[in-house]
């Protein structure tokens, strides 16, 4: 039988040629490895903490229909922050007075063999009920803006999974590898109420996990799957046939979501579980103790409506934007709890841990400028970066409350 055996050095390169010179296959201090099911990979793991680890639920087993988000291949033309804007492009677009060729040189348009500018304009022209294309996307983290969502011209709509979020729904949104996106924490758990981009974090990847399915309206298998023709939990029956068993009482699928949301924005639980969490979505551990499963799923609800900027919590922010000029976005940068955006105005009140907050690899506060760089801000999207450190600055103090928790999870989880 094979023997595996592991070592490694970090450093400079000097400094490692000068280790391979001093040492040779027989007198490195190897450590044996026992690759263990599912990866069976050729790194040392914590054995004990891995045993206890796979206990816990699967998100993917949670929530058995999901996908990842939708790619337009087209984002500058098909996505924008102005619905306005975007409507006039899809208008000029159709319009059959303009040649192709201005068409794609106005808007920089690329073809492909799937994808010729002359035949997707021709079948939207075709199209009476183009107008009721235009829905919101979740195109970053805190970021809602406006799609045309019409399947000639997005390159992958992933409308099994995303004509649930067209509906009243609300979906988690969660990457598999957090290392992947150069993220050195896990950070990849966002939330939404709308379809959601591929690239909501950095390098994309997510898989989106609606928690509603919906009957398709479409089809003469109406009910196929959905017998009474309403909307139905995406979450396997076992789990709430298990979670009865324990608390003694029936759940909603809103009290496992959020519960669910609260465990993965723990702090404690991300780094204790960081090893495992770099190769693989998140498992889930589901206490027993139903009072802690109702607390942990009221704060989870709480992150929930701060990440959606809904919470009454925002409604006094801890930033108030500064200075006189043209609100235009030119080089962001942070000094003193300031965060600039020209040289003469400001948003005050931002701490340096809310500046730095991460999500899906993204710092969020730095982000959301730099996206809008070389645009004059509405004052609505001042209000609403103002929401967003707040939501920021809560999201950390909520997180504290929840690892007070996290030691009362473990000992209880099922």
């Amino acid at each position: 039988m094979s023997k595996i055996y592991h070592f490694e050095i970090f450093g400079l390169r000097e400094d490692k040629y000068d280790w391979l010179d001093k040492h040779s296959i027989e007198n490195v201090k190897w450590n044996k490895l026992e690759p263990k099911s599912e990866f069976y990979l050729f790194i040392p793991q914590d054995v004990k903490l891995q045993s206890e680890y796979r206990k816990f639920t699967k998100i993917t087993d949670i929530f058995p229909v999901n996908s990842v988000g939708i790619v337009t291949a087209r984002d500058g033309f098909v996505i924008d922050a102005d619905k306005k804007k975007l409507e006039r492009r899809i208008r000029h677009f159709i319009d059959a007075n303009v040649d192709d060729e201005i068409i794609k040189q106005t808007y920089g348009l690329k073809e492909n063999k799937n994808w010729k500018i002359k035949k997707r304009r021709e079948n939207l022209r075709k199209d009476e009920d183009w107008q009721s294309a235009f829905t919101q996307i979740l195109y970053r983290p805190f970021d809602v803006q406006w799609i045309f969502y019409h399947a000639e011209m997005v390159e992958r709509t992933r409308k099994e999974v995303m004509r649930h979020m067209l509906e009243k729904d609300i979906a988690l949104c969660i990457g598999r590898q957090f290392n992947a996106i150069g993220s050195d924490n896990y950070d990849i758990v966002f939330i939404s109420e709308n379809i959601v981009d591929f690239n909501l974090f950095r390098r994309g990847g997510e898989l989106v996990f609606p928690l509603y399915l919906y009957p398709e309206t479409d089809k003469e298998d109406l009910f196929s799957e959905h017998e009474t023709g309403e909307k139905i939990p995406n979450i396997k029956k076992e789990l709430f046939e298990e979670l009865k068993k324990n608390y003694k009482n029936d759940v909603t699928p809103e009290e496992v979501f959020y519960y669910i949301y609260a465990v993965l924005y723990s702090a404690t639980y991300r780094a204790k579980y960081a090893e495992f969490l770099k190769i693989d979505f998140p498992r889930v551990p589901f206490t027993k103790d139903y009072n802690l499963f109702i607390r942990l799923g009221k704060l989870g609800n709480r992150l929930a409506d701060l990440h959606l900027l809904k919470s009454k919590e925002l409604e006094n922010t801890i930033s108030k934007f500064q200075g006189e000029g043209n609100n235009k976005v030119e080089k962001p940068k942070y000094e003193e709890e300031k965060v600039w955006m020209n040289n003469d105005q400001y948003f005050d009140g931002i701490k340096e841990e809310v500046w730095k907050y991460q999500i899906g690899g993204y710092q969020v506060c730095a982000k959301w400028l730099k996206d809008r760089k070389g645009r004059t801000l509405t004052l609505d999207e001042i209000k609403t970066y103002c929401k967003i450190a707040t939501a920021l600055s809560k999201t950390i103090e909520v997180q504290k409350e929840i690892d007070e928790y996290f030691d009362n999870i473990e000992k209880t989880a099922c």
